[in-house]
């Protein structure tokens, strides 16, 4: 019962990071649920890739809740998510896929320098200095591929990489990060089903697990992401964010010197 409370926990901080700024989905879910996982006994050679399989199937129905939320505000660029699609869900597929085979050292060293990307993006607000127009449709799926491949390997939305190139085309920072959490959607979607189909023929995951996807998490983590999602996403155009993504970016770095260490 303990564990169950964590996981509604973490799923409540997730999608309310998700909503608010964008970005957050599997940067909380993927260094707790190694925490739990360990706490629960689960295989060492299983529970990095279990925790990033986790995280990107919670994001699919994080990611759906914020982006409606996004959506129904107008903040949605649906021409850049139309192009960006097809080249997420090639990348984000095929690199979990590879993902569920790598040593966990390599993956825990991954995930920490994506963490370390995004505290460094929130803190000091980086912005393009030459914004440019949306590309076309084959500039908008190669962008794509590379957001997903990145996404897959951290198990996490993709909001890192997709907020600063929509703002180096110009898109305004609201809408950025509403059409990085629907870009979310396609890029979860594509990575879960990669983490399923590399673990699939492994015996030593834990029981109530589909491939790399650990269901008791994924069911409670989802109840409660989807219901703070919408209340980030109504906060982040209501209130200035500065001291949040501050705050955010610290918790980042510290997660990615945790992960660094556990991976030497």
């Amino acid at each position: 019962m303990e564990i169950l409370l964590y996981y509604l926990l973490i799923g409540s901080l997730a999608g309310f990071f998700a909503g608010l700024l964008g970005i957050g989905g599997g940067l909380v879910f993927v260094p707790a649920l190694v925490v739990l996982f360990s706490a629960q006994g689960f295989s060492e050679t299983v529970i990095m890739p279990l925790a990033l399989g986790t995280s990107l199937a919670a994001i699919v129905f994080t990611s759906l809740s914020s982006a409606a939320a996004h959506h129904a505000k107008r903040a949605v660029n649906w021409q850049a998510l139309r192009g960006m699609a097809p080249g997420v869900t090639v990348g984000a597929f095929f690199s979990a896929a590879f993902a569920a085979h790598v040593p966990s050292a390599w993956l825990k060293l991954a995930f920490a320098l994506y963490a370390a990307l995004a505290a460094t993006q929130l803190l000091c607000d980086l912005k393009p200095l030459t914004p440019r127009k949306l590309p076309g449709r084959a500039g908008l799926m190669a962008a794509g591929c590379v957001v997903g491949s990145l996404s897959g390997m951290a198990g996490a939305g993709g909001a890192v990489t997709c907020i600063p190139l929509l703002a180096w085309w110009n898109v305004p920072a609201r809408s950025a990060i509403g059409t990085a959490a629907a870009i979310g959607m396609p890029i979860s979607m594509a990575g879960t089903a990669g983490y399923i189909f590399g673990g699939w023929p492994l015996e030593s995951l834990p029981a109530a697990s589909l491939g790399f996807v650990y269901l008791p998490a994924l069911f409670a983590m989802v109840a409660a992401s989807m219901l703070s999602a919408p209340v980030g996403a109504r906060v982040s155009h209501a209130l200035p964010v500065p001291l949040l993504q501050k705050l955010l970016a610290t918790v980042l770095y510290a997660i990615a010197v945790r992960m660094l260490l556990g991976s030497a």
